[in-house]
């Protein structure tokens, strides 16, 4: 399939430089797959769209503050850095900038009243990235909050604030290591995720860590020959003991945002016994790209926020409904003036 098949334009004007007042208040576009309609609510009318006996499954990964900005030791040249993954014993693929004047042998020092960072440029990365070790006193993500700031993406033209730190995150976060927020779940609060527990909808939480190759746009002709890059996830014995029970029983999963669907379908394995596909437990790495074509196994229904033009993202949910009709619903919501991207407005796929 050629790229061109994903692409659709978008005024920047609609790209959300800002989260909504209220996070549940944000506007929400329901897609119905059997009648093929549209319908135009508010998030917190998710609760209607839910059902008895739903499982509804999210990713509780936290992002930590991965944008560095500090001096280069000996010039005193300023640089910024991104983490991007870790690589174990304090070594991260890290983003820099300015990349040309950022060589190996070279050491970059963050540092405020509070505390000290030191970065050491090893090796070349993948992508212009660089190989970083850094040294430091005390528990790395401790550091990393006093010196870091929250890793916004590109399309958000601004400087991050304090607000950030909060809206940024969803407010069931747990695991530490995303450099790049789980965006469908910005949208619950606590209160509306108690209320959707009291209809009778069960919430089980599962962990993908996010890098920032979500953010980077597909650079071949023919999608079937781009490569996802692995991302780590993690499924609790009990959760899948939980997600299995409902595909057994016939209910409903109903999965928020891209990376909650991305971790089942790399975990299901078809069960003989049942003769259905179940998840298993455990830690693992995927690189799973799910694009027009793909037959979901595990996931039914999706929550989801509106993504950029040609990017993997839009396949994903392509794959999930018709390309053809995800387009008529993004043109429908560029004439309705939704907001975009990260910090804008959620579509629920059911």
């Amino acid at each position: 399939m050629n790229i061109d098949l994903f692409d659709y334009d978008l005024p920047e004007e609609l790209i959300a430089q800002h989260p909504s007042e209220k996070r549940d208040e944000c506007r929400l576009m329901v897609l119905n797959r059997e009648q093929n309609t549209i319908e135009h609510k508010i998030f917190k009318d998710i609760i209607d769209e839910l059902h008895q006996g739903d499982l509804l499954v999210l990713n509780n990964s936290k992002v930590i503050p991965a944008r560095l900005y500090g001096i280069k030791d000996k010039t005193g040249a300023i640089a910024e850095f991104l983490l991007t993954k870790h690589l174990g014993e304090d070594r991260w693929e890290t983003l820099v900038k300015p990349g040309k004047k950022l060589k190996p042998g070279d050491s970059v020092i963050f540092d405020n009243e509070d505390c000290k960072l030191k970065a050491n440029i090893l090796d070349y990365g993948k992508d212009g990235t660089r190989i970083v070790k850094f040294e430091y006193d005390g528990i790395f993500l401790e550091v990393l909050e006093k010196l870091g700031s929250m890793p916004l993406p590109p399309y958000i033209n601004r400087k991050t604030d304090k607000n950030d730190r909060e809206r940024y995150q969803t407010v069931y976060c747990d695991k530490e290591g995303s450099v790049a927020a789980p965006t469908a779940g910005l949208h619950f609060t606590n209160e509306l995720l108690e209320a959707i527990t009291a209809k009778g909808v069960q919430i089980a939480y599962v962990t993908l860590h996010v890098g920032i190759v979500t953010f980077r746009p597909v650079k071949v002709e023919k999608i079937e020959d781009h490569s996802m890059h692995f991302e780590e996830y993690y499924i609790d014995p009990d959760t899948a003991e939980v997600i299995n029970q409902h595909i057994l029983d016939g209910k409903r999963v109903v999965a928020v945002g891209t990376t909650s669907v991305r971790t089942l379908e790399s975990a299901a394995y078809l069960d003989e016994k049942s003769g259905k596909y179940l998840v298993k437990s455990g830690e693992d790495d995927t690189s799973i790209f799910i694009f027009p074509g793909y037959k979901f196994k595990v996931v039914n229904a999706l929550i989801t926020n509106f993504h950029l033009p040609k990017s993997t993202l839009l396949m994903l949910i392509s794959a999930l409904y018709d390309r053809e009709e995800i387009l008529k619903a993004y043109e429908e919501a560029v004439k309705e003036e939704y907001q975009f991207f990260s910090y804008g407005d959620a579509m629920f796929i059911k």
